[in-house]
C-alpha cells in the first residue's frame, strides 16, 4: 500500500491520540523510519504499558492460544503476553509480514479486541504496523477483510522533528550537526541490493558507534571511522559524512564561502571536502531560493548574487562538481529563473 498522503512524527502522534483510542490504526512506513518508537511514545503518553508482537515470527497458536479440556468441552487458553488483567497497548509490528493463517487469527483481535472467549481489558488499544511492498522487506498481501478493519496512515521522516528528538536523546553531535546541514540525507529509499542505507534508525546506530569509540573526545583512526560509517548508512551519504568530519575545524565553512570570507578548497587531496561543500551549497540553494523570483527577499538576492560568482569559481576548480550543483538530482530541481541566469553566465555548465 502506498497512501497518497504521508504524515510526520508529530502528526502521527496526534492521530494515535485521537483515533487509536476508538479504532485500530495501521502505520505504514519504510524500515527504520521510527514506527515502533512512536508507538512506544504514544503508550507513554496515555499511561499504558506497550506489548509488542512481531508478526513475522508468529504462528496462529501464538495468538489464539492452545486448547484445554474443561468440563468435557474444549476451550482455548490465550497466551500470557496477551491475556492481561489491566488495559494496555498491543502493538502488532510487521503485521503484513505474517502468514495468511496468522492474519486470520488477528481478525477478531483487531475488530473486536477478542481472542475466543477472552476480551482485552476495557481501555486497551490495538495498533498495527508494517513495511510497504516497495521497501524490499518481507511483505505479504493483507486480505481485504483485514485492511478494512483498520484506519491507515503512512509515516514519513521529518528531519526537523528528528533533529529535535536527537538533541533530547543526546545523539552524537557530529550526527546532529550533519543532518542539520543535510536534512535530505536523513532517509533514503531502501536499495534493491543488500547494503546499508540511511534511515533515522541507522543514523542512531552511527551515533551509538561514534559514542562508543569516543569520536570527538579522543582520536579515532580514519580507517575505523570509515568502517563504522559505511556499515550504518548509504554509501553516498557515508562518503559525504566522512568529508564533513574532515572540515570540523571550520563548521561554518560553507557560510564563510558564501560571505566571501573563505574560498572553495582547490587542492587535489581536498576533493572529497569540496564535494561535500558543493552538495551543502546545492542543498542551501534548494532550501532558500523561492520558485518565483519576485518572492526573493534581501537575503535571497544576496545569495543569488553570490551563487553565480561561486559557481564560476567552482567550475574553474572542478567542472563536474559544479555541474552536480545545478543538476536535477533525485527529482529536486533548482528554480527555473535561477537556472536561466546560470545558463546565461555559464552555458557549458548545463550542457549534457
Amino acid at each position: 500500500m502506498n497512501l497518497p498522503i504521508s504524515v510526520t512524527q508529530s502528526d502521527l502522534l496526534e492521530i494515535l491520540l485521537n483515533v487509536a483510542t476508538i479504532r485500530p490504526v495501521f502505520i505504514w512506513g519504510a524500515p527504520g523510519i521510527g514506527k515502533s518508537a512512536l508507538v512506544e511514545r504514544f503508550a507513554d503518553e496515555v499511561g499504558l504499558p506497550c506489548v509488542s508482537l512481531l508478526g513475522s515470527q508468529l504462528a496462529p497458536e501464538d495468538i489464539i492460544g492452545i486448547p484445554q479440556i474443561q468440563d468435557d468441552v474444549s476451550t482455548f487458553l490465550p497466551p500470557k503476553m496477551i491475556a492481561r488483567k489491566e488495559p494496555y497497548v498491543l502493538f502488532l509490528d510487521e503485521l503484513n509480514a505474517c502468514s495468511q493463517e496468522v492474519q486470520k487469527a488477528f481478525y477478531s483481535l483487531i475488530h473486536e479486541k477478542r481472542i475466543g472467549e477472552y476480551h482485552l481489558p476495557e481501555g486497551s488499544i490495538v495498533i498495527g504496523a508494517g513495511n510497504r511492498a516497495q521497501d524490499s522487506a518481507i511483505v505479504k498481501t493483507m486480505s481485504s477483510a483485514l485492511v478494512n478493519r483498520m484506519f491507515h496512515v503512512q509515516l514519513k521522516a521529518d528531519p526537523m522533528q528528528w533533529i529535535t528528538w536527537a538533541y533530547e536523546n543526546n545523539l552524537h553531535p557530529w550526527v546532529i550537526d550533519y543532518i542539520t546541514q543535510r536534512p535530505d540525507h536523513l532517509f533514503s529509499e531502501p536499495p534493491k541490493t543488500e547494503e546499508p542505507y540511511s534511515t533515522p534508525r541507522s543514523w542512531h546506530m552511527l551515533s551509538d558507534a561514534l559514542k562508543e569509540y569516543g569520536a570527538g573526545e579522543k582520536e579515532i583512526s580514519e580507517a575505523m571511522l570509515r568502517m563504522i560509517t559505511f556499515g550504518c548508512i548509504s554509501a553516498s551519504h557515508a562518503g559525504m559524512f566522512l568529508a564533513y568530519t574532515k572540515q570540523l575545524g571550520n563548521k561554518n565553512l560553507i557560510n564563510d564561502i558564501i560571505k566571501g570570507e573563505a574560498k572553495w578548497p582547490a587542492k587535489p587531496e581536498e576533493r572529497d571536502v569540496l564535494y561535500f561543500l558543493a552538495q551543502s551549497f546545492r542543498a542551501k540553494l534548494l532550501q532558500e531560493l523561492p520558485k518565483n523570483k519576485n518572492a526573493l527577499s534581501g537575503d535571497g538576492k544576496y545569495l543569488t548574487h553570490r551563487a553565480k560568482a561561486l559557481m564560476k569559481e567552482l567550475a574553474a576548480i572542478n567542472h563536474e562538481i559544479a555541474q552536480m550543483v545545478v543538476s536535477a538530482d533525485e527529482g529536486k530541481v533548482l528554480p527555473e529563473w535561477f537556472m536561466v541566469e546560470i545558463i546565461r553566465d555559464l552555458p557549458r555548465l548545463v550542457q549534457n
